[in-house]
């Protein structure tokens, strides 16, 4: 993702002959206005540069999608989704650690963090920005953090009345205004105060 070529967004690939199915075209639409969002930025995408890169109709991707910014939005998460896997070893410190540290590398040192603070910035005055955006990646995200945290609560490392939306809120909310609102990094110091301070919050009562 950090070595993208500006190049290869500008040059639609060759397209073998006979109707493509849908599903791939799909696919290979988000993946051009992804190359586009990432290498140009926000303003880059759209429809008629999204359809000559992918080699498909305005027509098509105006069926799919209302608006740039919209495809912008969900093409953002298809490229970043398995960057920001939730993985699950049975040990939720170690797991949230890995996710919070994977997302803040995401955010801070590669062309993402750019492209989110856009999306973010576009989706306050563009409602088919804002639904495409929290639709395609902010409550996925989170309810994919909160069957986690689920996990580690059916183990008994979380209190069995711990709220655990309320928890990601706390953790990734954190790390959001750390770096779209006040504009500093985050290092792995303050992700483990960050993360200590939580769960202390939601441990068993027996571990505090």
């Amino acid at each position: 993702m950090d070595n993208m070529s500006t190049n290869k967004t500008e040059q639609p690939g060759k397209r073998g002959r006979g109707r493509r199915p849908a599903a791939l075209v799909r696919r290979e639409v988000l993946a051009a206005a992804a190359d586009l969002l990432f290498d140009d930025g926000m303003g880059a995408v759209t429809f008629d540069r999204v359809a000559a890169v992918a080699g498909a109709s305005k027509t098509t991707i105006y069926k799919w999608w209302p608006t740039p910014g919209a495809l912008a939005a969900e093409a953002y998460f298809a490229r970043v989704e398995h960057d920001l896997d939730f993985h699950d070893t049975g040990e939720v410190r170690a797991d949230v650690r890995r996710q919070l540290l994977a997302f803040s590398h995401l955010m801070m040192r590669t062309p993402a963090g750019r492209a989110a603070r856009e999306i973010i910035g576009a989706a306050q005055t563009d409602g088919a920005v804002r639904h495409a955006f929290t639709a395609a990646y902010a409550h996925p995200r989170r309810d994919e953090a909160v069957r986690a945290l689920t996990q580690a609560r059916d183990r008994g490392q979380l209190r069995p009345d711990a709220q655990l939306d309320v928890l990601v809120d706390q953790l990734w909310g954190a790390c959001y205004h750390r770096i779209l609102v006040l504009d500093e990094p985050i290092d792995e110091t303050l992700i483990d105060r960050l993360i200590d301070n939580a769960l202390h919050g939601a441990a068993p009562h027996s571990a505090t």
